[in-house]
């Protein structure tokens, strides 16, 4: 049995009701017993992201997907932080049994930097994250584009992760290096 002190406390009353049905049905797909707090919000194409059972999202979390293509899915029994941002210009995948801490930013893409051109004229470049199951994000942490993060793994506060974390090895720092391994 999972020990879950959150989820034991969350006793939806009937304005929570209310606006958990109306932002699951903008989303692609949204499974049961989610729990939507006040201001989060689905943005652009809320109908590209999916969302698993049991997910909490947090006051303040914004998850973006940012044109018609792009995908975002939470697994799960997975918590999104309080002002976690997610912008997905192409696909952000969150495993089961995550926790995002408050503060978090994934993101998918980046813009050019070519010298030849104003960067506001560059095209973005995306490149998929991926989010295995059981990953623990610390507060303030960025989680940026082609990085894949194992299942177990922890990124430490205000690490920024910018290469692939093995499993249930944890990093910190900037940029994101071992710190330890759980045990």
């Amino acid at each position: 049995m999972i020990n879950d002190q959150l989820r034991k406390h969350v006793k939806p009353g009937i304005f929570d009701l209310i606006r958990i049905w109306f932002k699951k049905n903008k989303l692609g797909t949204c499974g049961k017993g989610v729990f939507f707090e006040k201001n989060t919000a689905f943005m652009r194409y809320p109908e590209n992201i999916k969302i698993g059972d049991k997910v909490i999202v947090k006051e303040g979390a914004r998850l973006c997907s940012c044109n018609n293509k792009a995908t975002i899915g939470v697994g799960n029994n997975s918590t999104i932080g309080y002002h976690t941002y997610i912008f997905a210009s192409e696909k952000i995948e969150i495993g089961n049994d995550c926790l995002i801490a408050p503060f978090v930013y994934i993101v998918d893409s980046n813009h050019g930097i070519e010298k030849q051109t104003r960067i506001n004229l560059q095209p973005n470049i995306t490149s998929p994250v991926i989010i295995s199951d059981d990953v623990w994000i610390g507060t303030g942490a960025m989680i940026l584009p082609g990085t894949r993060i194992g299942e177990g793994a922890v990124i430490a506060a205000g690490a920024v992760v910018n290469s692939d974390i093995p499993p249930y090895e944890i990093f910190g720092g900037i940029p994101a290096k071992k710190i330890g391994a759980r045990k």
